[in-house]
């Protein structure tokens, strides 16, 4: 009888146990804020994470959280040894947490994009002092580099305040922004000065229809980071593997599966430009 309690006591502690190497295995963790659908968004990174799994020779286990309050708790607590996110992100986390920025994404040819102010053309608005008393639908929330911060520059530049001069609303993301402004639920939309051109937003308006109102300053693209302490052999190995991948054709197709055309090196001398526009739009100085 004691025999049978034994083995049926280890049979319950190796099943109790048996879920634990799925959760350890992963020696360097990629996490990817929600900017798409957590399928789309798998879609796109796997194949990088299965890149640098192999140019490291150790796993990288890409996680994916399910909105931006646990994204944002994950970088917080320090879940991600390798992280991509926004350019404001960065800067608040590397004063903050210590984070390092490695690379950032090259996009539509270019390593910079700007914020945009974007209109139906049939709108009767053509400066952006015209926005005065209009509503403006911005993309995602109030830590959107591109579609919020760099947006609200643009209109605090014409002497334009929120909450007195225009009503802010918020879109789910950029793409449902300028659709938004399309349909005529707001007078104009925040987003990136790319975004007429996201496949995400044709297919779903004419984009004809549409016209950027007023760009901001341009600043560099989406980043990657790395977390305070992270092995500098790894970031090395990390930075220059997405760096090489535009040299190869099944990196070209890694770089598509990511929607980007590249990913270049950068470092936090490159924020400049993000920091002047975030201290003036919003008055947080990183």
């Amino acid at each position: 009888m004691k025999t049978v309690r034994l083995l049926t006591f280890s049979t319950a502690i190796f099943t109790a146990l048996s879920w634990l190497p799925s959760v350890v295995l992963a020696d360097i963790t990629m996490g990817v804020f929600p900017r798409r659908p957590a399928a789309v968004t798998a879609k796109a990174f796997q194949p990088l994470a299965d890149h640098l799994s192999q140019a490291l020779g150790e796993k990288v286990e890409l996680v994916i959280p399910k909105d931006f309050k646990a994204f944002w708790k994950g970088v917080e607590s320090k879940k991600f040894d390798l992280v991509h996110y926004n350019q404001y992100h960065y800067i608040k986390s590397h004063k903050e947490l210590g984070y390092n920025v490695i690379a950032t994404n090259e996009e539509f040819g270019s390593k910079q994009i700007a914020g945009a102010l974007a209109v139906r053309k049939d709108s009767g608005v053509n400066t952006v002092a015209d926005l005065k008393g209009k509503t403006i639908l911005f993309g995602g929330g109030k830590k959107a580099m591109g579609s919020y911060i760099a947006p609200t520059a643009i209109l605090k530049k014409a002497g334009l305040e929120a909450g007195k001069d225009y009503k802010v609303a918020f879109a789910k993301n950029p793409p449902s922004a300028v659709v938004g402004a399309y349909h005529k639920a707001a007078d104009a939309s925040g987003s990136g000065n790319v975004i007429l051109k996201i496949k995400a937003v044709t297919k779903q308006i004419d984009t004809s229809e549409m016209k950027i109102l007023a760009e901001s300053e341009p600043f560099i693209h989406l980043s990657w980071a790395v977390k305070d302490g992270f092995p500098q052999d790894k970031t090395q190995k990390i930075q220059a593997a997405m760096a090489a991948l535009i040299n190869t054709d099944e990196g070209k197709k890694i770089l598509k599966a990511a929607k980007v055309t590249s990913f270049h090196a950068a470092s936090d001398a490159d924020y400049a430009k993000v920091r002047e526009i975030t201290k003036f739009a919003i008055g947080e100085d990183y």
